[in-house]
């Protein structure tokens, strides 16, 4: 039996792979995974059969394309691809950088698949629902306290929904003082989200970027020649997505209101500031969260999510409704605020995840939301001190200590040797590590954004460190060995370099699939 040696941090990892196919391919006509019985004729007397009495336009013509399958076959299939996936769950996941990936304890999950959450209906009478409610507005609460926003609305469905939910505040400000036609430039910076400037452009306004001075933050001085009668706000994350911290942020706030804009917060990722500094502060007006990156709700591949908004005094009219309001004992929705934007989505946002993060933050409570950023800003200049000095890799910008992440580059590492960062992504996968290399804006050449969070430990980082050290050494002694990674993971390198940029290469749904599947059939014959 071969000795496992203990005091070696890179694993030796081989992970399971299987010829699984789609499991719409797995499809049986007539399998079933669940007998429904009939209805009883008793039943059927009083309401019919749950067709009968339906507008014949709502009964669909043909029964919906769903694959049949027996439970345990459903069971084999997903099992298997778990097998086959890295998660929070199963790695040390500090490689997606920018997106806060941290332990979400499992008592949480436990509470938002309770039968009384999954019960849960936006329809219902407010009466009814008083324990949720009450949850969202305690969330309100914490969250006005944690930012010095006057009030929050959970309802945007993301960090680029709440970003454009709050240009669309800016704009109705505006609209309402009477200068929308004159306020129509939006400044940002070059280290920001492009959602930042996206969200702003889709509502119509001039985008002004700001680049960095010689010290590598963004240039207060061409901000002091880009303000003028015209700015109508100014949006910022801080730190940035490359992990800049700008300590002269209040300067740039205070220089956009004097000049009559509004000053809007990305804090998508707040993880390095909880307990320690506010958006109030700052000189904000307005500002988010994501609930599913700083306060420990699942991304759930994606979503569900929730951008939690929240506004100083004056932008409460404009909120997208409804807001949540507590009058003697009472709970209620309300979605009649004078001047709101309207809706941004569906009904008031996911129950599930704002219950999660209010469990999250009574478990801490305040002196624990703060050590949570005290430990995410020592792990992340541990790592950052570890990873300059691997052979090949730099933190380009700001010199020294950081907060949360730091977008590092392999620039030399593939001048030297030809690995790119797409390469060491592939190999990290090897030594079971997750690690993303889509990195916007792509301001730093071969990027790798790492963002260790306060979930772990110091041995979790030596891992992960050991690992980088390792493939830094094949690329300079072994190079092709990278650059034909993986090789003990179950994805692979697609050769198709457009396929990510081609859309007659997409297929979105099995429906999608089928149809370009039988259309290129069609072209080779």
């Amino acid at each position: 039996m071969k000795k496992i040696n203990r005091d070696k941090k890179v694993r030796d990892f081989h992970q399971a792979k299987w010829d699984e196919p789609i499991i719409f391919e797995l499809s049986q006509p007539g399998e079933r995974g669940v007998s429904i019985p009939a209805a009883s004729p008793e039943i059927v007397k009083d309401v019919g059969n749950g067709i009968s009495d339906l507008p014949a336009h709502l009964i669909r013509k043909e029964a919906p394309m769903l694959p049949e399958i027996a439970q345990n076959r459903v069971l084999r299939h997903y099992l298997r691809l778990s097998q086959e996936t890295l998660g929070a769950d199963f790695n040390v996941e500090i490689g997606q950088g920018t997106c806060t990936m941290k332990y979400s304890p499992k008592i949480n999950e436990t509470f938002a698949k309770s039968s009384k959450m999954a019960s849960l209906h936006p329809m219902q009478d407010e009466r009814t629902v008083q324990g949720m409610l009450e949850i969202i507005y305690k969330l309100d609460l914490y969250m006005r306290e944690i930012s010095g926003m006057d009030y929050f609305s959970f309802q945007t469905g993301s960090g680029t929904q709440a970003l454009f939910a709050m240009a669309s505040i800016v704009r109705a400000y505006h609209e309402a003082n009477g200068e929308a036609d004159q306020r129509n430039e939006i400044i940002t910076t070059i280290f920001s989200h492009p959602s930042q400037a996206a969200t702003a452009a889709v509502k119509g306004y001039k985008i002004i970027t700001l680049h960095p001075d010689e010290d590598g933050f963004p240039d207060i001085n061409k901000l002091k020649a880009a303000v003028s009668e015209r700015t109508a706000g100014f949006v910022v994350a801080n730190p940035e997505d490359t992990g800049i911290y700008n300590p002269r942020i209040k300067e740039f706030t205070k220089i956009v209101r004097d000049a009559g804009g509004i000053c809007y917060y990305d804090q998508a990722n707040a993880n390095g500031l909880l307990g320690i500094t506010r958006a109030k502060e700052a000189g904000f007006d307005m500002c988010f969260f994501n609930l599913h990156k700083t306060f420990s709700t699942p991304h759930a591949c994606g979503g569900p999510a929730t951008g939690a908004l929240g506004v100083a005094e004056k932008l409460k009219p404009f909120l997208p409704g409804p807001i949540v309001e507590h009058n003697e004992g009472y709970y209620s929705l309300n979605d009649h605020l004078t001047k709101s934007i309207g809706k941004v989505r569906s009904f008031h946002g996911v129950p599930q995840t704002v219950l999660r993060a209010y469990a999250w933050i009574r478990a801490l409570g305040a002196d624990g939301l703060k050590a949570v950023a005290e430990v995410a800003v020592l792990n992340n200049n541990y790592l950052y001190h570890k990873i300059i000095k691997i052979r090949g890799a730099s933190a380009p910008y700001i010199k020294g200590s950081r907060l949360e992440q730091v977008r590092y580059s392999w620039d030399q590492l593939s001048k030297e040797t030809g690995v790119t960062t797409e390469d060491v992504q592939r190999r990290m996968a090897d030594f079971a590590h997750h690690y993303w290399s889509s990195h916007h804006p792509y301001v730093v050449p071969q990027p790798f954004t790492l963002e260790p969070t306060e979930s772990y430990s110091k041995a979790d980082l030596d891992e992960y460190i050991a690992s980088l050290t390792q493939i830094s050494y094949e690329a300079y002694y072994n190079p092709e060995k990278v650059k034909s990674a993986p090789h003990n993971s179950s994805i692979h390198k697609v050769d198709e370099q457009d396929y990510f940029d081609n859309p007659e290469k997409w297929a979105i749904t099995w429906r999608s699939y089928l149809k370009k599947a039988q259309k290129e059939v069609k072209v080779k014959n």
